[in-house]
């Protein structure tokens, strides 16, 4: 007499299945849209800030976020306060953004523009434009095609790149550019 096999094949190691191959059935939500048998994975809201939601499949939640409108039903006022008054910003911390590690401790300048600084011969507190006059003048006398031959003076040019490549950098972090 043959007995039948009650056994699985993962031979008492569930381990051996893979993610889901339980041998229940799994509900499978169907799309919102009438009409459409594919699974509804996508959720959408139904209404603003309700936490009601429809869930339909990737193309007709597609569809459906093409058509949303948050604002639908409020005055343009109305939409303009609910638009302010859900904007955060975060100005105070691009405030702060400047603040180099290991910097002087004011916020104005990183130790790194500390040092572009005086090879420069510039104060700590020169503003963008003296950085530049300065490193114009600077690299006028020491670029390579007026002292052809000397290493020093090469050296000094390389240096007086990098410490305006610094400099600039700095100026443009700290210059509020708009998001294109």
């Amino acid at each position: 007499m043959a007995r039948s096999s009650s056994r699985s094949v993962d031979w008492g190691f569930p381990r051996w299945r893979g993610y889901g191959a339980g041998r229940e059935a799994t509900t499978v939500r169907l799309c919102d849209r009438h009409g459409c048998d594919a699974p509804g994975n996508c959720p959408a809201p139904k209404s603003p800030n309700s936490p009601d939601r429809w869930y339909f499949c990737q193309d007709h939640a597609a569809e459906y976020n093409r058509g949303w409108n948050y604002f639908e039903g409020l005055t343009a006022e109305e939409a303009a306060q609910r638009e302010a008054d859900e904007t955060r910003t975060a100005d105070g911390y691009a405030e702060s953004k400047h603040y180099g590690w290991a910097g002087p401790g004011d916020g104005s300048r990183s130790r790194d523009e500390m040092r572009a600084l005086e090879l420069l011969e510039l104060e700590p507190d020169a503003d963008f434009e003296a950085v530049r006059v300065a490193w114009r003048r600077l690299a006028k006398s020491n670029h390579p095609d007026l002292r052809p031959g000397d290493k020093e003076a090469a050296t000094r040019f390389q240096a007086i790149q990098a410490a305006y490549d610094v400099l600039r950098a700095a100026e443009d972090a700290r210059q509020w550019k708009p998001a294109v």
